[in-house]
């Protein structure tokens, strides 16, 4: 028994000591297939690592010099646009044929009920040295007329002229004086002149102590609205009121053939001055763009607010514009270049943060709490037409309405209003400022002319004979 159990014992230990040495074999036998794993993984990292080099050379080497692609509109946004453009179109129109077609009325209204503006007294502006009167010739009359319209033509360069050399040189004291005076002559002394004879036409009787304080507020409250602030509806009444006050200005003082000829004169120059290179206008609104500043109140008759809010204001207002600008831009070009590296192997690390930095930019500026509240005081862009072209265009149908004939004055008042709506559709097909006087000017004439000549004679002889159409 001893002996059979040494010899198992001894079996036993040869078979483990056999199964060491072959686990020791086997695990020498693995080590270095997995070192040569290892080293494999290793040197793959290092090919990618250097696919991913290259790659992004690659792509920078693409966006070098590269300018970001513009992306292409959406027929639907084209047509929103482009109804948005119809929309403001028609509204620019309305914002002006409403408060032209006023200062129309008011200056008809007043020629046909107001006696004094359509009398002649001897008196004459002082730019008009020959006054047509006597038994002369009709062509000595066109003469003369045409002779008071290049004087009249030639005092309104020469004091364009200095008004542009002044704002030039940014004497904007002396333009404001000069303004301030204009303004207070029209409000108080023809406003005067006007109230008095309308009192006198419906026999109001009223002492001067009332018409002194009534024509004091009037006059105050005009110079606060139209060289300060006020109400817009306020301002604007008050620049129609000044308008038709020069106009009947205008039709009193100007003889019959100057008048005509003037109006013809000063369309001419109107063109001239605004869209020559070196015009007098032209200068003045280019260098009010390039200063970025608004043309005076006082000459501009505005669908939204005239007045300013200050240069600290306009530059703050500007940088919050341009920001949500520069993040769009920021955002297109990072997106350009995430969609150029997916088409290669991926994108580059570069591209990644600039997208995330760009998305995280623009919530924080798309974040209500963080935009700043508008300023009530904002200028608006808006409809801008000249007090001048007011004027004469009142001048034109208030001259017409002064022969008594409504057909003409009809006619004339609806030749200004197609001239206008066609100057705006010039403006919105060109993008610039174009004068407005002469379509609608020369609409006018025609018009005037044609229906003095042609049609007043036909009516007039159908009424004779009791025909009717």
């Amino acid at each position: 028994m001893n002996g059979e159990d040494a010899d198992e014992t001894t079996r036993l230990m040869a078979d483990a000591v056999t199964e060491g040495v072959e686990d020791d074999r086997t695990s020498r036998d693995r080590r270095p297939h997995r070192e040569n794993i290892e080293s494999n993984e290793n040197a793959d990292a290092d090919d990618r690592r250097e696919e991913f080099d290259q790659d992004e050379g690659r792509g920078r080497q693409r966006n070098q010099g590269r300018e970001p692609r513009v992306r292409d509109v959406s027929p639907h946004d084209s047509e929103m646009d482009e109804e948005e453009m119809l929309k403001y179109g028609a509204k620019s129109v309305m914002m002006l044929i409403v408060p032209v077609s006023t200062c129309m009325l008011v200056v008809v209204a007043t020629i046909a009920s107001v006696t004094y503006y359509t009398r002649k007294e001897g008196t004459y502006l002082v730019y008009t040295p020959f006054h047509e009167e006597g038994d002369i010739s009709q062509a000595r009359k066109a003469g003369e007329a045409i002779a008071n319209a290049f004087i009249v033509i030639g005092v309104v360069l020469v004091l364009t002229i200095v008004l542009v050399l002044l704002y030039k040189f940014r004497c904007y004291c002396v333009i404001s004086g000069w303004l301030v005076l204009s303004s207070l002559m029209l409000l108080f002394f023809f406003g005067y002149i006007y109230f008095q004879e309308v009192l006198k036409v419906y026999n109001v009787a009223m002492d001067y102590f009332t018409l002194s304080l009534i024509i004091w507020n009037f006059g105050v409250v005009g110079m606060i609205c139209i060289h300060w602030k006020g109400p817009l509806r306020l301002q604007q009444a008050y620049l129609i009121l000044v308008s038709a006050l020069m106009a009947l200005v205008f039709i009193k003082f100007l003889p019959d053939w100057t008048t005509w000829a003037i109006l013809a004169a000063i369309s001419l120059y109107d063109l001239c001055a605004v869209l020559c290179p070196k015009g007098p206008l032209k200068i003045l609104v280019q260098t009010a763009q390039e200063r970025d500043e608004p043309l005076f109140p006082s000459l501009i008759y505005s669908s939204t607010m005239m007045w300013s809010i200050g240069m600290a204001d306009r530059d703050n207002s500007a940088d919050s514009r341009a920001r949500p600008a520069s993040a769009a831009r920021v955002n297109s070009e990072d997106e350009e270049e995430l969609l150029e590296s997916v088409e290669g192997n991926g994108p580059t690390n570069e591209a990644a943060e600039n997208a995330i930095r760009a998305l995280g930019t623009h919530d924080e500026e798309r974040d209500p709490q963080n935009e700043p509240e508008p300023d009530d005081e904002e200028e608006e862009k808006g409809v801008k037409l000249g007090l001048g072209d007011f004027i004469f265009y009142s001048v034109l149908v208030g001259k017409a309405s002064s022969y008594k004939d409504w057909n003409t004055t009809i006619a004339c008042f609806v030749a200004i209003l197609i001239g206008l709506c066609l100057t705006l559709l010039l403006l919105a097909i060109y993008r610039k400022a174009l004068p407005a006087l002469p379509i609608s000017i020369t609409f006018g004439l025609i018009f005037n002319f044609a229906t003095t000549e042609l049609v007043k004679p036909f009516m007039d002889s159908l009424s004779s004979q009791q025909a009717f159409i």
